[in-house]
């Protein structure tokens, strides 16, 4: 079973796999600083007027409670590597989206949000589209 990994490890850098991993694991740890935030959102730990969960407006208790879940576990996702952090990850990212820019009026506009998540979310195509034509022209 190692020879298996130390062969998948030495298989797997290429420069954009190594790409893709760095762009995992920092995405990763910006979507748990993301998870704190909404947490802190919830348990009252906010400077605003509706700083505790039972406060908030119906639309934030459902953003917020549904992101405070899914951005830790995309972290936990996105740093493992596993197939379904980039899954979890584009959930989260969409939501925000939505929330941000198509319904601003309730949760406020949020260009850089939206911005990050777009770039973020083109990094991580060029990168998979990289290697899956890396890959082809090997298997050729």
């Amino acid at each position: 079973m190692s020879e298996n990994i130390t062969r998948q490890i030495a298989a797997r850098q290429s420069n954009h796999h190594f790409g893709l991993e760095l762009l995992q694991r920092a995405v990763a740890l910006l979507c748990l600083a993301q998870g704190v935030l909404y947490w802190t959102r919830l348990v009252g730990v906010y400077p605003s007027a509706e700083w505790r969960f039972d406060l908030l407006p119906t639309h934030w208790q459902a953003a917020a409670g549904s992101l405070a879940v899914f951005f830790p576990f995309a972290s936990v996702g996105l740093w493992t590597l596993a197939s379904w952090g980039p899954v979890i990850w584009f959930v989260c990212a969409a939501i925000e989206i939505v929330m941000f820019s198509f319904l601003h009026d309730l949760f406020g506009f949020r260009p850089w949000i939206v911005a990050a998540h777009l770039l973020t979310a083109g990094c991580y195509v060029a990168l998979r589209l990289a290697i899956y034509l890396e890959e082809r022209r090997e298997a050729d």
